[in-house]
């Protein structure tokens, strides 16, 4: 465990240190942007109007707002508000651009104010942890949290440094799953189970979702997101390889929790189980649990894509004259399908490997338990 903490303190250092962003190279200077803190004094006016050319209405406020934070601290300001209904006296983060080039300001308002009730979601997060998960709980978060450190410092300035998307991705989520079993399961076979189990599922799936990207013909480029993202690098970051990381970052808590299952499953059978009973009989037993868990998780991973698409399907579905191939063709859908398909998979080939991986290193010729 000290040699993997070294390691990944070590990378951690190094790949933090060297974070890069994205410049410009062509000599363009780009509008400053910066976000503050202000506060709402009085609500002029609010009422709807018609947004010109269509039938939707717009609420839209006039506000008197104060800066609150940074070098305009107490400037005091009149702006028209058409984002996001604000409260009078409420907190928000407002927008200053300044343009490069006649250097004039233009303020908007960005988000309301929301790190209070977040860090009461964190702390009521954190009792209900303290209270019903105790010390396995603890460690849990502690897990947590060393797999979004891994993600933020490694595997994003990776990617910006231009390491494939794909390899870093694997190597990252390799670590993610080694380091954060350990902390909170311990060290014990049936932890190590679980882990070699999840390496070569991984490494499975990492394959077969590099083939299907390019069997699809997917491009990368189904989101917004991924078109700013490579004008703002230059086309600097491997987009195919971006998609297939994707696929694989989220495939990791939902396989996580098969295998440790599948490994905890066989760990209680071989416990319980007489001397003579062999190791086939007990990998059977095994992989009836685990086809009820495929069953429950894959219909999970499905819903909860089809959760974070739901406003972009509600905007197809009012399109009658497009046919629901066409839809389906679609790359920002035909994406989201090969990823639940791809993750699916990998719950699938979970089971038996995990469980194989198990039998074999906790069940003991002769022996009646661990």
């Amino acid at each position: 465990m000290k040699k993997i903490i070294t390691i990944l303190f070590i990378a951690f250092i190094f790949l933090s240190s060297n974070t890069v962003f994205a410049q410009d190279s062509n000599g363009f200077v780009a509008d400053e942007q910066i976000m503050v803190k202000a506060k709402v004094l009085e609500i002029v006016k609010q009422g709807d109007i018609m947004v010109p050319g269509t039938d939707t209405k717009s609420f839209v406020q006039t506000l008197k707002i104060e800066i609150i934070e940074g070098k305009e601290k107490g400037k005091k300001l009149t702006l028209e508000n058409d984002y996001q209904v604000l409260k009078d006296q409420e907190v928000f983060f407002l927008k200053h651009i300044s343009d490069s080039v006649s250097g004039e300001s233009h303020y908007s308002v960005s988000e309301p104010y929301r790190i209070p009730q977040i860090l009461f979601l964190v702390a009521l997060f954190i009792i209900a942890i303290l209270i019903f998960g105790g010390f396995q709980g603890v460690r849990g978060v502690i897990s947590l949290i060393g797999s979004l450190l891994l993600i933020l410092y490694v595997l994003l300035p990776g990617i910006l440094h231009g390491i494939s998307p794909l390899l870093v991705t694997v190597g990252v989520s390799s670590l993610i799953i080694i380091v954060g079993s350990y902390i909170t399961h311990g060290f014990n076979k049936m932890t190590s189970s679980a882990v070699i189990g999840m390496l070569i599922t991984v490494s499975f799936t990492g394959l077969l979702a590099y083939w299907s990207v390019y069997y699809t013909r997917l491009s990368g480029f189904g989101s917004e997101e991924v078109v700013y993202l490579n004008m703002n690098t230059p086309g600097g970051v491997d987009v195919i390889g971006l998609l297939l990381g994707g696929i694989m970052i989220g495939l990791l808590g939902v396989l996580y929790d098969v295998a440790i299952g599948q490994a905890t499953a066989v760990e209680e059978l071989v416990q319980m189980a007489t001397a003579d009973i062999s190791k086939k009989t007990i990998y059977k037993r095994a992989i009836r649990i685990g086809r009820e868990h495929i069953g429950a998780l894959v219909n999970t991973l499905a819903i909860a894509y089809v959760g974070v698409s739901l406003p972009l399907l509600l905007l197809f579905s009012q399109s009658s004259s497009e046919s629901i191939m066409v839809t389906m063709n679609r790359e920002i859908f035909s994406a989201e399908i090969v990823r639940v398909l791809i993750g699916s998979i990998g719950i699938i080939l979970a089971v038996p490997i995990t469980t194989l991986v198990s039998v074999w290193l906790l069940k003991k010729p002769g022996k009646y338990n661990l």
